[in-house]
């Protein structure tokens, strides 16, 4: 019997079996540039704020300690958020979830702009957090719907550019409305520019390939057979088995979780605290500090699609092993960077796109690796799990990395996130010999 399918126009095709490799190339090209068009809204409306950090305290008197609780509280409510998105995404639409998160948190930012009181600014960006964790939980479905195993690394990393093209934008952005019209200016025009890529986002997402009337991508890929038995099986799987057999009981995703949580040690104390460390340690201008914050960026971009492709190709799938030494090689920028004479622009610099080119890669291969081992089905728990376990790490670096340089200075600071490398690297290595069990079921097929 033959599937009725969506044509590239959007009207049903009853000759399915020839169109489907022309249609699933179209619809797997929208939807990527739909999710990295999203998913860089996101940072324009999140990354903003740490841009803002040293204007706000100069203007309304706040300390580094004051403003890591923002931070701290922020982040743990988000890390939950993912959590909880993570399992509402593996059951719904997620071109309704992500596209309602960003248009939320847009408007979380005007009321953000429009603050002075530490309580409103903290009830807020603690609400942006809430729609801020309703954009990785869809996306991680969709990755794990539109592109098979033997891709997935290299489609995920290609889509976490997103992160650094907004990310990117917002630090020079956000520099330059700071610098010109004050720091309320930073959250006014970002959040009205995500009004409307919301409205975009909505127009052009749509959600897996099965509602569609395409078959999984798998079967299209030809790693299962049509109608398979283990393909029907994660269509049938309950809430409770989502949660429970393939995540909470996986040692696997645990391992991961926690080289997540000091990965995000290393991450967020560069993402929230460089344009400060810049400006006051190393001798850095506002706006210098901010190209340098986007120097950061800019090389995650690359540093993320080369740890998808070597994990993909050269390892086989084996992300851990990516992970492991992409984390030992960014412990050792952390201590250049941290060692680098203040005033020597060039090294911090180069610092800055190293830490930026590493940290990248193993923040994309923890949330495939989580896929991977809990299976597509339970991709958005999985995911949102680990992201709940990396915004716990957020917090520390918070309140924690505000409250150390306050009481002892950045050697301190540098000294934790150094040695959160290392244990990132750690958990990463307890992964090993793992990887995807569609790639391990079809390697020894091949085998027989």
């Amino acid at each position: 019997m033959v599937t009725d399918t969506l044509s590239i126009d959007g009207r049903v095709a009853s000759d399915a079996p020839q169109d489907n490799s022309r249609v699933y190339r179209y619809w797997r090209i929208r939807m990527m540039y739909s999710m990295m068009i999203g998913y860089a809204g996101f940072y324009l409306v999140r990354q903003n704020f740490t841009m803002a950090i040293p204007s706000m305290q100069s203007e309304l008197g706040y300390s580094k300690t004051q403003i890591g609780v923002i931070i701290s509280i922020a982040a743990i409510v988000y890390g939950l958020g993912k959590a909880l998105s993570g399992l509402l995404g593996d059951r719904s639409n997620a071109r309704y979830l992500m596209t309602f998160g960003l248009f939320m948190s847009a408007v979380m930012n005007l009321f953000v702009g429009m603050s002075s009181s530490l309580t409103f600014l903290m009830i807020f960006w603690t609400l942006n957090s809430c729609f801020q964790s309703m954009g990785w939980p869809p996306c991680a479905r969709l990755l794990t719907h539109w592109f098979s195993p033997r891709e997935l690394a290299t489609k995920w990393a290609l889509w976490n550019t997103s992160q650094q093209i907004g990310g990117a934008i917002i630090l020079v952005l956000a520099g330059f409305l700071i610098e010109h019209f004050g720091w309320r200016y930073a959250f006014y025009v970002p959040g009205i520019i995500c009004l409307f890529l919301a409205l975009l986002l909505f127009n052009r997402l749509r959600d897996t390939p099965e509602s569609l009337g395409l078959p999984p991508i798998e079967e299209h890929h030809g790693l299962v057979k049509p109608n398979s038995g283990n393909a029907e099986e994660e269509e049938n799987l309950s809430t409770k088995e989502i949660l429970f057999d393939r995540v909470m009981k996986n040692k696997l995703v645990w391992y991961v979780c926690f080289a997540n949580f000091f990965l995000y040690i290393v991450r967020m104390a560069v993402f929230n605290w460089a344009p400060t460390f810049l400006r006051e340690f190393k001798g850095s201008s506002l706006y210098l500090a901010g190209w340098q914050a986007a120097a950061f960026d800019v090389a995650g971009m690359f540093g993320g699609v080369v740890a998808g492709y070597l994990s993909d190709k050269m390892f086989k799938g084996h992300r851990g092993q990516v992970g492991a030494l992409f984390m030992m090689a960014l412990t050792v920028c952390v201590i250049f960077l941290w060692k680098a004479p203040a005033g020597y622009v060039s090294l911090h610099f180069i610092g800055m796109v190293g830490i930026g080119f590493l940290v990248s890669g193993p923040q994309i291969l923890v949330g495939v690796a989580a896929t991977d081992f809990a299976s597509k089905k339970a991709a958005g728990a999985a995911s949102g799990l680990t992201g709940t376990f990396g915004y716990l790490g957020t917090a520390v670096t918070g309140v924690g990395i505000g409250a150390i340089v306050d009481y002892s200075g950045w050697d301190y600071a540098f000294l934790l996130v150094a040695v959160s490398g290392v244990l990132s690297a750690f958990f990463f290595c307890l992964t090993w010999n793992h990887r995807s069990k569609v790639l391990d079921d079809l390697d020894a097929a091949t085998a027989d």
